[in-house]
């Protein structure tokens, strides 16, 4: 490692070019890093590991015995189909682990977001990144996964802020002001921003969804600004399409790697469809449910989602994933996450194993 990032790791308060300052980064809530009401920092990330792993071990182990004995459940849980000419066959696999140090992404996550920052990283930034990044353990496309989840994750928290400015941000809208110096001034994501000054403006919600959709109803001025918005806002975009493509991409190379080696399964849209027909709505739907005995490392793997992003310790990227994942476990036991840009040694839920993308060789994307 250089010089550069040990610095920063011993004196986080350091810049890279020695001048020192306190950061511009922030802890788990998105803001700067809060303190106890002893005035010490809290620690970043969840729980040790190792700890939640004691408390849940009875848990955990209830769940992997569910997972080994789902297909003799009567009646089978849902979506799972048994061939009596072809019972289910056991396959076990060693699955080589690049977690990233809680250390490490600690460090990262101060320097990769900004006050006032919540759109694509312009290119002298993004240089500021990859220089800072490039002595650790973790890559320039992990560090900007991270980001994200840190967005995400300040944009959630601070929304009851956001619409307590209301009234003030659209009374600074009305005499000129754009929605962004606004989001800037504030450090408010930029579209969030435009939302709650359209609703203090009197707009309802049904018009403000239609107009985002068609900014052509709007007038020229609110078009203008929702552009500028919307290049401006990677988090709380209107258009989330290009990632929902990318999302699938790596569903369907997880689900294609696992038919290779014979294992047999079913994919997530042939779930959903199912459940449509039967209850009109996706009920659960994982990206791959295994149709025989998957064990890695040791561990019965029922289903496997896949997640396109890095999996980080952070606690809102943490809450939402756990919620989604106890809904599988209920119903089949045990089961994995495959991050496609790795995950943090300390990311732990219960009865889920925490895997990267590494065995299957993807071209980077």
């Amino acid at each position: 490692m250089n010089a550069s990032f040990f610095r920063f790791i011993n004196n986080p308060h350091e810049r890279l070019d020695g001048v020192s300052e306190k950061p511009q980064g922030m802890g788990e809530s998105g803001g700067r890093k809060p303190r106890s009401s002893s005035g010490k920092k809290f620690r970043y990330g969840g729980t040790e590991k190792r700890t939640l792993e004691h408390n849940f071990s009875n848990k955990i182990s209830e769940y992997h015995e569910q997972a080994k004995h789902r297909f003799e459940k009567i009646p089978l849980s849902t979506a799972l189909i048994l061939d009596p000419e072809a019972p289910p066959q056991s396959f076990e696999f060693d699955w080589p682990l690049k977690p990233i140090p809680l250390s490490v992404e600690s460090q990262i996550a101060q320097f990769v977001v900004k006050r006032g920052e919540y759109g694509w990283v312009e290119d002298e930034r993004l240089e500021e990144i990859a220089v800072f990044v490039e002595p650790s353990q973790m890559s320039l496309d992990q560090a900007l996964s991270l980001r994200s989840a840190l967005l995400q994750q300040k944009t959630v928290y601070s929304h009851g802020r956001l619409k307590s400015k209301g009234k003030e941000l659209a009374r600074q809208y009305r005499q000129g002001e754009s929605v962004l110096s606004l989001s800037k001034k504030y450090d408010f994501p930029p579209m969030n921003t435009f939302r709650i000054i359209l609703e203090s403006m009197g707009w309802s919600k049904q018009k403000i969804k239609v107009s985002l959709r068609e900014p052509s109803k709007m007038n020229q001025r609110e078009q203008n600004e929702f552009e500028a918005c919307e290049a401006a806002d990677r988090v709380t975009s209107v258009d989330q399409s290009e990632t929902q493509q990318i999302a699938d991409q790596f569903e369907n190379e997880l689900a294609e790697w696992f038919e290779s080696q014979g294992v047999r399964l079913r994919r997530q849209p042939e779930i959903a469809a199912e459940q449509m027909e039967e209850h009109g709505r996706p009920i659960r739907t994982p990206d791959i449910l295994f149709l025989d005995h998957v064990t890695i490392h040791g561990q019965p793997v029922a289903w496997i989602d896949a997640k396109h992003f890095y999996g980080a310790d952070v606690n809102f990227q943490r809450k939402k994933t756990q919620k989604q994942m106890q809904r599988y476990i209920d119903e089949w036991g045990s089961g994995a996450i495959v991050f496609r840009h790795g995950f943090c040694e300390n990311l732990f839920i219960p009865g889920v194993l925490m895997l990267d993308a590494g065995p299957l060789q993807l071209d980077s994307n």
